[in-house]
């Protein structure tokens, strides 16, 4: 009889996080639950037994060695999601905000490091370790320049991480999502085009993972069409990027 397969989640209380849960439950997954909601974690584990919950904070190291420790009777985590991210924006450039830059650095890429460390040595041989990125590393945006790099950060760690592990024989999937609702975009003060909902966005990565899928990006039709705008001159897109800025502006 075969064991249980388990995934870990980062982030699973909420957006993409959450539905992924809920995706992985319905394929009969143990899911360790990832997240700073302790409140929101034990709801979720109260309703349904193959949730392992485990509270911590990605950005605070010492909080991910402790939830490490507890995870010492599971011997294998067949995927590793790393899902949990922020987004917010650098609203006036000149005026540069650097703390706001080094913590959604901090989230979204210096994080990772750390989460690697500690729960990469319980990936078996044939395991898969999921990289949520963004469809915003197609092209440069204005006030995105924190959200942006860290996403560009995340794309280059995923795709050297998957030569490193090819001898291992672990898998890296780099998730490129367009526009999702979830709280983090539920703030945005822009057109979303082709928005899909958390729930759809999950079981493209589900079904992409288990497929073996080195990239997914979705919506095809916005990614396509970033694609196509990216290899226009560069000040043509320049100048539809910040005319749409200029719109938003004007319409706050």
């Amino acid at each position: 009889m075969s064991r249980q397969k388990t995934v870990l989640i980062t982030g699973a209380t909420s957006g993409i996080g959450e539905s992924l849960l809920q995706q992985y439950l319905a394929h009969d997954y143990q899911v360790i639950a990832c997240g700073r909601n302790e409140q929101k974690l034990k709801q979720l584990s109260n309703l349904h037994h193959n949730i392992i919950p485990l509270a911590f904070d990605v950005t605070n190291t010492e909080q991910i060695c402790q939830a490490a420790s507890q995870l010492s009777e599971i011997k294998h985590i067949d995927i590793l999601m790393l899902n949990a991210g922020d987004c917010r924006y650098i609203d006036d450039a000149k005026a540069f905000d650097g703390a706001l830059f080094s913590s959604v650095i901090a989230t979204n890429l210096q994080c990772l490091g750390h989460l690697l460390e500690n729960f990469l040595p319980k990936i078996p041989q044939g395991g898969k370790v999921v990289f949520i990125s963004s469809s915003a590393t197609i092209l440069p945006f204005p006030r995105a320049e924190a959200y942006g790099a860290s996403k560009a950060g995340v794309d280059y760690l995923a795709n050297s991480l998957r030569l490193d592990l090819k001898a291992e024989n672990i898998a890296v999937t780099l998730v490129h999502p367009g526009f999702i609702k979830t709280p983090l975009t539920d703030k945005n003060d822009f057109p979303m085009p082709f928005l899909l909902t958390s729930e759809q966005a999950a079981k493209r990565i589900y079904q992409g993972v288990e497929v073996g899928k080195s990239y997914l990006q979705f919506p095809k039709r916005l990614t396509l069409i970033m694609k196509l705008i990216a290899l226009l001159p560069t000040f043509v897109w320049q100048s539809m990027a910040l005319k749409n800025n200029n719109n938003v502006k004007d319409n706050n």
